[in-house]
């Protein structure tokens, strides 16, 4: 543990907030936030929480670095980045390392979320220079109108556990290249990730003598959080969490008519359909089950199964399931490692608990493993008769419901039956069924995937998504648009005055 921390430059206690200047502020009124190893329970290290006037101090850093920031050209704007991602490679294998230590995801879904956000720098980089606006003909004899793009101001950004270094970079090297400032709050399960993160923003940010570009707040929802969806200095708050937290930030948000990019609950489910690769689908809701001990937003959590293929894809399933080896996530042939405190595991049982009196038969899993510490769980399958209350609920753990149905048709009905809409997918080698699937009556999800699973989406594409989900989008194609103001310009270079729809007024 010491050696990570070490490589990272994690002391035993920080401060929890940074603007990158003056190194890290700290109030000693603020209270003790204790990072704990889901793994084996024991402390990582202690934290000292931003209070209301270090948060202060930070917006109002993000605020002068802004009015800086959003003059520099923004090819410029992604050299910073640029070194980002550099400074994300040469620490890639101890910052995954730490995810997987505080966060409980093996070692490799660990490395490969730093690898994402290399990725999303590399991307930024080049979005840097394709902030492109629309060039229109006028109605009128010698005028222009075309749009431009304004920077925004200071982008909140509220992160989850379950992803505690990659959302940060999805926002915030976008928000970057398009002029903006970034004030963080990561979650409190994971706040050690983040100090390591803004370690190396602050090396970077000071080898362009910059400062207030990424800042750190960590603190509870209720102190920091509250503070940043109320502040009018934030124009922009993006969120990942909770649909019921999620409503709330948008109430307040909208309620200074700040804008809002939201993340939140998803209940992901893949067709299986007679025409379908069993092998490949198998392998397919595996890891999308089981990955990241079900605590993935794009976790595969229903398996909507053609009746005469069903019984066949359930055993393919509990094999597949036997074989899942289950321990310390830092150790090489680990697949799923534990849930990130205690809390999960007790509803996830009440969940399975509900599920067996909805009528829910229990096929492989569902039990606690107290042997190898108060996290560890059994993944679990569990054949439904019907889409109940609970299947139509987001557990944040590794219950995967198997349903079935006769037609296509019926199969999108149960598909889209459920209030979110993340991510989904279909697994046929038919053409008619793949394009049933996507077109316009199919899959009503922001994320609709032919043939491969619902987890590990890449960045190039916008990733989010409807319904309860909350409709943000982030990352990849035109996200970058909701980290800046559209302005539409018309410029008249003749002698008159017309105006538009042929209007005529006085002489």
């Amino acid at each position: 543990m010491n050696s990570i921390l070490e490589k990272l430059h994690i002391q035993p206690v920080n401060a929890g907030a940074s603007t990158g200047a003056d190194g890290w502020l700290m109030d000693p009124k603020g209270r003790e936030l204790v990072s704990y190893n889901p793994t084996t329970g024991e402390a990582l290290a202690k934290v000292i929480q931003a209070t209301p006037d270090v948060y202060e101090k930070v917006a109002s850093a993000a605020q002068t670095a802004f009015l800086k920031w959003r003059q520099l050209p923004a090819p410029k704007r992604g050299e910073l980045v640029r070194d980002l991602a550099n400074a994300l490679r040469e620490f890639k294998e101890p910052l995954g390392d730490l995810v997987t230590l505080e966060m409980g995801k093996i070692r490799a879904e660990g490395h490969g979320e730093v690898q994402e956000m290399i990725d999303i720098c590399d991307f930024a980089v080049g979005q840097s220079r394709m902030l492109y606006g629309l060039s229109m003909h006028s109605e009128r004899p010698s005028h222009r109108m075309y749009e431009q793009w304004h920077p925004l101001g200071i982008v909140g950004l509220v992160t989850a556990f379950n992803f505690p270094v990659a959302v940060w970079s999805w926002n915030s090297a976008l928000a970057a290249i398009c002029g903006d400032t970034v004030i963080w709050k990561p979650s409190s399960y994971t706040p050690l990730t983040a100090i390591a993160v803004t370690h190396m923003a602050n090396q970077v940010m000071a080898d362009h003598g910059l400062s207030g570009i990424f800042n750190l707040t960590i603190g509870s929802g209720r102190d920091v959080g509250e503070l940043m969806l109320n502040d009018k200095r934030l124009p922009l708050v993006s969120f990942t969490g909770s649909t019921k937290v999620g409503e709330h930030v948008s109430e307040s948000v909208a309620r200074r008519f700040g804008k809002t990019i939201l993340e939140l609950g998803g209940n992901n489910a893949i067709i299986v359909t007679q025409n379908a690769d069993l092998g490949m689908a198998t392998r397919a809701i595996l890891f999308g089950a089981v990955g990241t001990a079900g605590q993935r937003c794009t976790s595969t959590r229903r398996i909507i199964m053609q009746k005469s293929i069903a019984k066949d894809l359930a055993q393919r399933l509990v094999n597949a399931y036997r074989q899942v080896r289950i321990g310390d996530p830092l150790q090489p042939d680990t697949l799923m490692g534990p849930l990130v405190v205690n809390a999960s595991v007790e509803e996830m049982m009440e969940a399975i608990k509900i599920a067996k009196s909805d009528g829910g038969e229990l096929l492989a899993g569902g039990g606690m493993l107290s042997d190898l510490g108060p996290n560890f769980v059994q993944p679990a399958i569990i054949k439904m008769p019907s889409q109940s209350e609970i299947v139509k609920t987001e557990t944040f753990a590794p219950i995967l419901y198997l349903l079935e149905y006769d037609t296509i048709e019926e199969a999108v009905r149960i598909h889209n039956d459920v209030p979110q809409g993340l991510s989904s997918a279909i697994f046929t080698d038919s053409i008619r069924e793949a394009e049933t699937f996507l077109s316009v009556g199919g899959s009503d999800c922001g994320i609709a995937n032919v043939n491969i699973g619902t987890s590990g989406a890449e960045i190039g594409g916008a990733f989010g998504g409807e319904k309860e989900t909350g409709g943000g989008r982030e990352s990849g194609s035109d996200a970058w648009k909701a980290y800046m103001r559209r302005q539409t310009n018309t410029i008249n270079w003749s002698k008159d005055l017309p105006l538009a729809q042929g209007i005529k007024f006085g002489d």
